[in-house]
């Protein structure tokens, strides 16, 4: 039996399955058992190369944006409005067969905006070149997903489904779960909170399922048997997502009203990109030369999602070896309490920020003025010269 056959015959007893308090141990090795086979279903054949007909593209600019959805929804279409870039329109499904990138020009950055084939219900199990595709969208920084506003309850729910199947988390944020492989001393179950999903057998049971008999868990929330399932595997992408509805002139306007209620929706264009620039949390910072006015033309881009946002992140940003040489660091900005601020590397910095660095001055040997510690007399007593005896 393959492994697809296996993940439906497990689909299939747990849909057959009743929830209730004596069946939760049963469930919850039926989804580690489920996880185990999509985490297999993912990695590459024995015997592979490893190189695949895929169409990653090189990462260019501050961001990175995945376009996703169903084919003929209009991807293509807000790609070529917001980066000016060509990519092939029509009548029929599938006319995108291979990422095309653009780039986005906003508030002094760049922006990479990637238009990927449309995804079709059983993406995740390889149909319709679908892993392609959503392994693309595992190495952005942000997920468009286009919906279709006359099917968009449905088609939000495939999608969401086959992105989850494959490791994708959509607005969640990692559990506050800590798991430690050991060698030896068995399992270590621990609590700061009371838990109502999971327990300490179900634990147990979950973990020998991988075959972990040496490990150390605390449980920093009320988590769900999913949420250690993702920790377990360690394989999990959480990354964010805005819902956007195209085509909303087919519907009436209560639907239009509903779907502009719902959390991380956007329905009008004009709000887009201001959208995307705060679901990403891009951090512009200007450079201060010393005794210079500030260089508002470039300024350095940061992002908690890579690399984070303190003054240490700038300098390696920068260049590896201007850390050591840091004394301190001026700040004007939202972040500073007042004008200018000496601050430290830890330092967390905001958007328009306005950083001077101060490097340590090199030290002179032996000290200045009267505090000077050599001199040209040698440093033996008995190889001094001897001063002329006074004259009597």
């Amino acid at each position: 039996m393959g492994i697809l056959e296996r993940i439906k015959e497990i689909e299939a007893e747990m849909a057959r399955t009743q929830k209730n308090k004596a069946t939760e141990y049963h469930l919850g090795q039926l989804k580690a058992k489920l996880a185990k086979l999509r985490t297999q279903l993912l990695e590459p054949p024995k015997g592979s190369s490893g190189g695949g007909d895929g169409f990653e593209v090189t990462k260019f600019g501050h961001g990175r944006v995945a376009l996703i959805g169903f084919p003929s929804v209009g991807k293509s279409t807000l790609l070529t409005m917001l980066t000016g870039t060509h990519s092939e329109a029509a009548s029929y499904e599938f006319t995108t067969l291979t990422c095309i990138p653009g780039i986005i020009h906003y508030n002094d950055t760049k922006i990479q905006l990637l238009d990927l084939p449309g995804i079709i219900e059983g993406a995740s199990e390889g149909k319709g070149r679908g892993r392609q595709v959503i392994a693309v969208a595992k190495s952005s920084d942000l997920v468009l997903m286009v919906l279709d506003a006359s099917k968009s309850e449905g088609h939000r729910q495939i999608l969401t489904r086959e992105l989850e199947a494959v490791g994708l988390r959509l607005n969640k944020r990692p559990p506050q779960i800590y798991f430690k492989r050991k060698k030896t001393g068995g399992i270590s179950f621990n609590t700061t909170v009371p838990l109502t999903h999971i327990d300490e057998k179900l634990c147990y049971q979950i973990l020998h399922e991988y075959k972990i008999h040496n490990a150390e868990v605390l449980f920093r929330e009320d988590a769900t048997v999913d949420d250690l399932i993702d920790v377990i595997e360690g394989n999990r992408k959480y990354i964010k997502c805005v819902y956007v509805y195209n085509k909303i002139d087919v519907v009436g306007i209560d639907d239009v009203d509903r779907l502009a209620r719902q959390p991380n929706s956007l329905l009008n264009l004009d709000r887009l990109l201001a959208r995307m620039w705060e679901e990403m949390g891009l951090v512009r910072v200007y450079t201060k030369p010393q005794g210079q006015q500030p260089d508002f033309s470039d300024p350095v881009v940061l992002s908690t999602d890579r690399g984070g946002c303190t003054v240490e992140d700038f300098c390696n940003h920068i260049h590896r070896s201007l850390l050591k040489d840091v004394k301190y660091v001026l700040v004007w900005g939202t972040s500073a309490r007042h004008y200018p601020q000496h601050c430290g590397l830890s330092h967390g910095l905001q958007d328009e920020d306005v950083v001077q660095i101060v490097k340590k001055k090199e030290k002179e040997e032996g000290g200045r003025g009267r505090f000077k510690s050599h001199t040209n007399a040698p440093d033996r007593i008995s190889d001094r010269v001897k001063k002329a005896p006074l004259k009597t």
